[in-house]
């Protein structure tokens, strides 16, 4: 039986971080009231280019106007802490 490994974990040892942007925009007929989005991905530091295109089609398909975003980043699993495995056994 053949194990699938998860792409978010191969994404994470190929150096993406959880990456969240709170992202302030202002209410399309209400300019004074500012709302919140939270998006979160997977995202290479610190060009972010996930979160780019993601603001990218905001500005370009959304009438919010954007006001302020906010990232912060965490990497979750990084090379040095992932040792193979040399032996397996099983129970019955």
């Amino acid at each position: 039986m053949a194990s699938r490994v998860s792409e978010d974990f191969v994404r994470q040892l190929q150096g993406f971080c959880l990456t969240t942007a709170e992202i302030l925009y202002r209410l399309p007929d209400h300019l004074s009231l500012l709302q919140t989005y939270v998006w979160q991905d997977y995202d290479l530091a610190p060009e972010f280019p996930a979160l780019h295109k993601f603001l990218d089609f905001w500005n370009m398909s959304l009438d919010g106007p954007l006001h302020s975003v906010r990232v912060a980043r965490v990497r979750l699993v990084g090379p040095a802490e992932i040792r193979t495995v040399r032996a397996q056994f099983a129970l019955h």
